[in-house]
């Protein structure tokens, strides 16, 4: 059976089990603990069993251990997929968003975020869908705003003369609705 790979000797079994005591990764303290019980020489499938994991997942463990010691047991937070829209494609949909639309040239009157995916797919190829966007513009500083529609002939004065003026009924002093009950 193959020897196993030599864990780093700067440290002890105790002094691992006083980390994951310490520590408030319950990932880390269970990497540690199974770690420990290598120190006390007893065999990795035992350590493997105790971790709930393979032996193959403790060999990586030492070796992670083996280069950066315990904080080489955290869990790194993944990077994620990279942005589909570099920076330069960015400023130009900042700039295009900021512009407004042309309607006899985009056939819009107002941006939406489906005018603006047909748009990034026209221009740069890319096809994304509306929450990306959405989230994009959103990390770019924007806020969805909308306006409310306003009729292009509408008079403000007419307006005015149609509001209500009578105060509504839950208005009226008490005194005036008790004498129209009575």
């Amino acid at each position: 059976m193959a020897r196993g790979i030599p864990i780093r000797d700067d440290y002890s079994g105790d002094e691992l089990r006083g980390l994951a005591r310490s520590t408030d990764d319950a990932k880390q303290a269970r990497r540690l603990l199974a770690l420990s019980l290598i120190y006390d020489g007893r065999p990795r499938s035992e350590a493997a069993r105790h971790g709930g994991v393979s032996v193959q997942t403790v060999r990586d463990w030492v070796l992670r251990f083996n280069t950066s010691g315990p904080d080489g047991l955290l869990e790194g937070k993944s990077p994620g997929t990279p942005p589909r829209l570099n920076a330069a494609q960015r400023a130009a949909l900042a700039r295009l968003v900021e512009d407004g639309p042309i309607p006899y040239l985009h056939g819009v009157v107002r941006w939406r975020l489906i005018d603006l995916v047909a748009w990034i797919g026209d221009e740069f190829g890319i096809r994304l869908v509306e929450t990306t966007v959405g989230r994009t513009l959103h990390e770019m500083g924007y806020r969805k705003l909308s306006a409310r529609p306003r009729h292009h002939a509408q008079d403000p004065e007419a307006m005015a003369a149609f509001k209500k003026t009578s105060p509504p009924e839950w208005r009226k002093s008490a005194t005036a609705s008790r004498q129209t009950r009575i």
